[in-house]
């Protein structure tokens, strides 16, 4: 089995960490390479992620560098994120726990597939989100105006800061900050939360992934869609934006732990 090291490499200590997990990997008689960035900052040959052909992926960091290594990837690869940052809901392990479940995955892994959206026009594909896309201002305090068309039928209009498109994954990052509901990620399923609406009816939404959803944006500024925090695209200040359920979904090595029981660890940490 070949497997790929991906840490932060903003921090010593962490890629001290990855050196440390290859030892033991490779003792195990497992192949393990480093990704470029990481194998650099080591001082040493790497592999950049789609030539790597790895059974799986390990990435020693915080949310952003598991979201980062996903965006990298042509085709999807399980992860599994080891907890280097601040609470980590994309890391199902911490490093005092990692060794050992490590040693354990050349004889075998069961894989977790998370929905991700795909988001673009009638021309262009923007990108895929694992967390959520962003449409905000370009310019600070301006509001925006949106209208939500489900099945073809205009079901909501409003004006706000912004709005985030969220999976049920990302239900844990800025969607619940902003006010949004925790998601079973086994829910396919699209989540909308306005951000400061100015109108106060105007709620989050959950809304099944088999519909036609589109988000129109009509407004005298211009706005951006951020995806996943790692990518910018201009959307001008009118657009239709289509959201669709990607065929490829991201891919987690299954830890088998349960999922409200990880979220209720992770909140009693802020």
């Amino acid at each position: 089995m070949r497997l790929l090291l991906v840490s932060r490499i903003d921090n010593r200590d962490a890629l001290v960490f990855a050196e440390k997990i290859k030892t033991v990997l490779e003792k195990e008689g497992t192949e393990v390479l480093f990704e470029n960035d990481t194998a650099k900052s080591l001082g040493i040959a790497g592999s950049s992620i789609a030539d790597a052909n790895a059974a799986a992926v390990i990435v020693i960091g915080g949310d952003g560098t598991i979201l980062r290594t996903i965006q990298q990837m042509e085709r999807p690869i399980p992860v599994i994120g080891i907890n280097w940052g601040e609470v980590g809901f994309l890391a199902d392990l911490e490093p005092f726990e990692a060794l050992e479940f490590i040693k354990n995955m050349p004889c075998g892994f069961s894989v977790e597939k998370r929905m991700r959206i795909s988001l673009g026009n009638d021309t262009t594909c923007f990108g895929n989100a694992l967390n959520e896309a962003l449409i905000v201002t370009t310019r600070p305090a301006k509001m925006l105006k949106f209208s939500v068309i489900i099945d073809g039928v205009t079901t909501e209009q409003f004006r706000a800061d912004g709005l985030l498109i969220s999976t049920p994954t990302g239900s844990t990052a800025y969607a619940m900050s902003a006010g949004g509901p925790i998601v079973d990620p086994r829910i396919q399923g699209f989540l909308l939360v306005p951000l400061a609406p100015y109108l106060l009816s105007s709620r989050p939404h959950l809304i099944s992934s088999d519909r036609d959803l589109r988000v129109k944006l009509e407004s005298s500024k211009s706005a951006n869609l951020v995806i996943d925090g790692q990518k910018t695209v201009g959307l001008g200040t009118t657009m239709m934006i289509n959201v669709k359920r990607s065929e490829h979904p991201a891919l987690f090595v299954d830890v088998k732990r349960n999922f409200f029981e990880k979220v209720d660890n992770k909140l009693r940490k802020l």
